[in-house]
């Protein structure tokens, strides 16, 4: 079935729908990773967005129930150079599409996603519809010019839990987690649990009194969607809880702990997407290879005098990682859960287990 993608600078692109039919709106970003298609298109980060893989070939390995980072896809569409009907893997128990299709998300592949993803780096993320619908490229294009974008939108409570819920028991429980879901990934509960960890999930707006309440050993701020300004409440929420216990936040958590101690965040130009992105600890020169995904950045230079930073992106010198000098709290912007990518920065669960082990009465 034929499909067009149409962009808000007026770019069009024809190509094939290999998804469900219809139509659908979004921020249209990019990433870099050669596999773990599954883990992106349920990684509730990206939701709001349409998802460009640069890697050509999609669809190879199918897909598994054991992948997901989340109930469902969050994705609001999926964009690819070349879609494989034909799945080979031990594990798969479907082609790709049929996942799509059973999850009502549109794709569209036989498209240059090399010239989308140029143009994207050129002129930044912008707003597209993918249509099998109506192929009116001008109409298209109007009705992305409309969208109006996914900064000052809450898109959280999109993705929270609605009510709080325990992930899977570990083998041996040595400290108990309170973990605020703006979003979070399987993989950063599995990893929570690996390191021994009890974690009870609790939604977004949950207040400050309510999880100390829990008596939690310590507290997790997960990744999420969207404009980290736009989700006040967590902000308030966080900014009531540092120095009570210690706090490790990841992606977005990272993003919405800076704004509680008075710092800025800014949009990236195109964001950071994939499994590839060199980081630098400062103290120890190490290079890791991370996971990212995230379109906005805490602005190093807002930072208060009681941050010290901890981490920088070697591609662009933009702020990785903090923690404070004043309390047992830290932060990373990307994801050390590392599902899929490297495993070089999951010492970090290991270091907040250690934080929960210390006496700060």
């Amino acid at each position: 079935m034929k499909a067009i993608l149409a962009l808000a600078d007026g770019t069009t692109f024809e190509g094939e729908s290999f998804g469900v039919a219809g139509e659908t709106i979004g921020e249209i970003v990019f990433n870099t990773s050669m596999t773990g298609y599954q883990e992106i298109l349920t990684d509730p980060s990206y939701k709001g967005q349409i998802v460009t893989m640069t890697y050509p070939l999609i669809g190879n390995y199918g897909w598994n129930k054991f992948d997901t980072e989340s109930a469902k896809p969050q994705v609001e569409g999926l964009i690819v150079r070349e879609y494989s009907q034909h799945h080979s893997n031990w594990r798969s128990e479907g082609n790709l599409g049929d996942y799509l299709i059973e999850h009502g998300i549109i794709g569209i592949h036989g498209i240059d996603t090399r010239a989308l993803t140029k143009r994207l780096r050129t002129n930044g993320v912008m707003e597209g519809t993918i249509s099998t619908e109506n192929l009116k490229s001008e109409l298209l294009v109007k009705k992305a010019q409309k969208f109006g974008g996914i900064e000052g939108q809450d898109l959280v409570k999109k993705v929270t839990c609605t009510s709080i819920y325990k992930w899977e028991n570990p083998t041996k429980k040595k400290h108990r987690v309170v973990a605020i879901d703006f979003g979070i990934k399987h993989n950063i509960l599995r990893m929570l649990q690996k390191h021994h960890c009890e974690s009870l999930i609790v939604p977004a707006k949950t207040s400050a009194d309510e999880i100390l309440a829990m008596d939690p050993d310590g507290i997790f701020l997960s990744n999420g969607p969207g404009d980290p300004d736009a989700i006040d409440y967590g902000i308030k929420t966080i900014r009531s809880l540092i120095g009570k216990k210690p706090i490790f936040g990841i992606c977005l958590g990272h993003q919405l702990m800076s704004l509680a101690i008075g710092a800025k965040t800014f949009k990236l130009k195109f964001g950071h997407r994939g499994a590839n992105h060199p980081v630098q600890d400062i103290d120890t020169k190490q290079i890791e290879i991370t996971s990212q995904n995230h379109g906005f950045c805490v602005d190093i230079d807002s930072l208060p005098n009681s941050a010290k930073i901890t981490h920088i992106n070697l591609n662009d010198q933009t702020l990785e990682g903090i923690e404070l000098t004043d309390s047992p709290t830290f932060s990373v912007q990307y994801h050390p859960e590392a599902s899929p990518g490297p495993h070089d920065a999951s010492h970090l669960f290991q270091k907040f287990s250690d934080l929960m082990s210390k006496d700060y009465a």
